[in-house]
């Protein structure tokens, strides 16, 4: 098994199949795309540039194509969504899911109902559905929701309560109307179906060596497996792997890098293009 991925996170970066790096950004994110027409869609960190975090579309060479400015604490996740706009979340004192036409303009806006006194811990990989609903993993709170656009809640799952700190980090809707949630501390990856019952779980003990340490990204490949980041693996240690429906572990991807992968995109899978739109 082989894959070329792009990385998002104190390095933001795309890996070869061969496992040589092919394009670098000077820049960290906090999530990422590659578009079909090559372009990078970034989550930016916040930094002493980008005071709330930003969204960026760029080129590899570097052009810009749009760019939209935090007005809060931080940017946590974007999306290019099918009508060619851009979904943001903003992290801060009134968090909210922003849609932004091609000017960076707001056409749409839909609050979160989540605490605020750790803004950076609110939520993270925000997705829009197809049938125009927002699902968000809201990490100190424990719970994935699903909201309409105007902020009521259509259907929630609260995380297990052991251990502690299963804060889910994705709420990735699945063929067959499951969700794949990852839950970072909680070091586990389960599937729930929409009753909210998990049919599906992940751990440590399901893999020959402990490598789940803090998961935080997950992409569902086209042919059904998982791809989980390990994000506090540290220098020399797995920071990719993916498992079979069985948790059969079928490939890794291992770099001397410390620091972590937060969330990635697999780009190919043995040559040949994964299906866009990723599910990540």
């Amino acid at each position: 098994m082989r894959h070329s991925f792009a990385a998002f996170g104190g390095e933001t970066r795309i890996v070869g199949e061969d496992g040589k790096v092919e394009w670098t950004y000077p820049e960290g994110t906090r999530d990422g795309w590659v578009l079909p027409n090559g372009h990078l869609l970034l989550t930016l960190s916040k930094n002493d540039k980008h005071k709330g975090g930003a969204v960026v579309e760029i080129s590899r060479a570097g052009e810009v194509f749009f760019s939209w400015e935090g007005t809060q604490s931080e940017v946590n996740t974007s999306q290019k969504l099918s009508n060619g706009r851009v979904l943001a979340v903003e992290a801060g004192p009134k968090p909210r899911i922003v849609e932004l036409d091609a000017k960076g303009k707001i056409v749409s806006e839909t609050p979160l109902k989540c605490q605020t006194a750790n803004h950076h811990m609110e939520s993270r990989m925000t997705r829009k559905l197809p049938n125009g609903n927002y699902i968000v993993p809201q990490l100190l709170d424990k719970v994935v929701r699903e909201y309409k656009p105007d902020g009521t809640v259509a259907w929630e799952f609260h995380t297990p309560e052991s251990p502690a700190e299963c804060w889910p980090f994705t709420a990735i809707r699945v063929p067959g109307g499951n969700t794949l949630v990852n839950l970072t501390h909680g070091n586990s990856s389960v599937e729930v179906d929409r009753k909210g019952q998990i049919v599906w779980r992940l751990d440590n003990a399901d893999l020959p060596s402990p490598l789940l340490k803090d998961p935080c990204g997950a992409q569902r490949l086209a042919n059904g497996n998982t791809v989980i980041t390990s994000y506090a693996a540290g220098e020399q240690r797995v920071k990719l792997l993916e498992v079979t429906r069985e948790k059969k572990l079928v490939w890794t991807h291992e770099e001397a890098r410390s620091g972590g992968i937060h969330e990635f995109q697999i780009l190919t899978t043995n040559g040949r293009k994964e299906r866009w739109p990723a599910m990540k």
